[in-house]
């Protein structure tokens, strides 16, 4: 290969990873707002006249959850779709619904002004959004491994996760930034729509950037190759699935349902619960990158069940911790920041340990269906999950167990190899080692 295809391959490997990584990040910047904007939207669409606050908030999460169930059906849809087609024109679809069912949040009326019909619009969207965020994954990751130099698969594949973190911060950032320069009744009369509208400009700007992406060399090379048969591709599905159920558990615990969780079971303002959710963030983003690129020495495996055996054990003394009035708040901002920092050892190899677990013809729609899968048992069900069972028991213990308990689930699935023919990419020690 001569130097000017290398700068061309790199260049176009760089572009690859900006136009992937964008529309990930507006996706969790969205589904992070929801998130921190769950007792207003809950007040808002879900509240009518005599009923309970906390009835809303399990009603909201419920439609937060439902989103996550459809995602299963868009990675099927748009993997299969991208598995035929190519990558980039399924990438430029799937940006295109999750920016305009995004943008009509932000404009949907009120059940003060609409009645019922508003939440089942509001549901309605969600339904959309989960499509398309279904399609998002498989697309993006597919594309930014199929693109990354030899030996950087899992920092290239880590960027999808990171561009996570850079979501759910850009997100709470806004709602704190609201909470801080409206007042209480003009957040919750207009303030929590304009999070929803500023990703108009966001997509648009995904949109240009996707329309001038190649499509990917081992795509165009490989896609008539003879895939797996169906019973081994599910197979691997269902234990790439296992494999990531601990990051999606501890990740949306930490990172989304602590605002509400610290609000409604611990007694904290809004602008606490935001301000610990971006110190968990900040940790998350902060691993995320070098577990990737370590990832690529040592073993995705490896360093993924590190972090799943940390979450484990550190999930509950860390809650009780946060519960304990005698603990000052820095040392209360350095825990929440240091558990985000473990879920980002998991979220760090990932994408690319999905990757490499099915071959070309079948990567978009395997690894889209795993990750969506896993997500919406374990991410979309646990503000729900939580919520509903801290209020039957009374225990402000349950997200630790939820977490602990889905990440100690990961590791024997983690420490399974997937079988061998479902193996997408040529092997390395290290590769084999993860």
């Amino acid at each position: 290969m001569t130097f000017i295809q290398q700068r061309g391959n790199t260049r176009r490997g760089r572009r690859a990873l900006v136009a992937g990584s964008v529309g990930n990040l507006i996706e969790w910047y969205e589904f992070g707002v929801y998130g921190y904007f769950a007792t207003i939207i809950a007040a808002r669409f879900f509240t009518p006249e005599g009923g309970s606050a906390a009835e809303a908030l399990v009603k909201t999460y419920a439609s937060f959850a439902l989103a996550f169930f459809f995602r299963p059906v868009g990675a099927a849809l748009f993997g299969r779709l991208g598995d035929r087609a190519g990558r980039r024109p399924v990438l430029v679809l799937v940006i295109v619904l999750m920016t305009v069912a995004t943008t009509l949040i932000g404009v949907l009326p009120t059940y003060a002004q609409a009645g019922a019909l508003a939440p089942w619009l509001l549901t309605f969207l969600r339904m959309v959004q989960g499509l398309s965020a279904g399609g998002e994954f498989g697309g993006a990751v597919s594309m930014m491994t199929e693109f990354a130099p030899p030996g950087r698969r899992g920092l290239y594949g880590a960027w999808q996760s990171f561009t996570v973190a850079l979501g759910l911060l850009a997100g709470a950032g806004t709602a704190a930034l609201l909470a801080t320069v409206l007042s209480e009744e003009q957040l919750g009369a207009w303030g929590w729509r304009l999070p929803f509208l500023l990703t108009l400009p966001l997509g648009v700007g995904a949109l240009w950037l996707r329309l001038r992406l190649d499509e990917t060399p081992v795509f165009v090379a490989e896609r008539s190759k003879e895939t797996p048969p169906p019973r081994e591709v599910a197979w691997a599905v269902v234990l790439g699935a296992g494999r990531i159920m601990g990051w999606a558990a501890a990740g949306y615990t930490f990172l989304v349902v602590l605002p509400s969780y610290l609000q409604s079971s611990l007694g904290a303002t809004f602008q606490q619960a935001l301000v610990a959710t971006v110190l968990a963030n900040l940790g998350f983003a902060t691993t995320i990158l070098p577990a990737g690129l370590l990832s690529d020495r040592l073993g995705r495996r490896a360093v993924m069940v590190t972090g799943a055996v940390l979450v484990a054990v550190l999930a509950v003394p860390l809650l009780n911790l946060l519960q304990d009035p005698g603990v000052s708040d820095p040392v209360k901002g350095v825990a929440v920041c240091g558990a985000g920092a473990v879920v980002g050892l998991m979220a760090g190899p990932g994408p690319a340990m999905l990757s490499e677990m099915f071959p070309t013809g079948v990567r978009y729609t395997g690894l889209g269906l795993a990750y969506a899968l896993s997500n919406a048992v374990f991410s979309g069900c646990a503000g729900l999950i939580i919520t509903e069972t801290v209020e039957r028991t009374g225990s402000v213990d349950v997200p630790a167990y939820y977490a602990a308990a889905a990440c100690a689930v990961s590791v024997p699935a983690l420490l399974m190899r997937p079988p061998a023919r479902s193996a997408g990419v040529a092997k390395t020690s290290v590769e084999r080692a993860g």
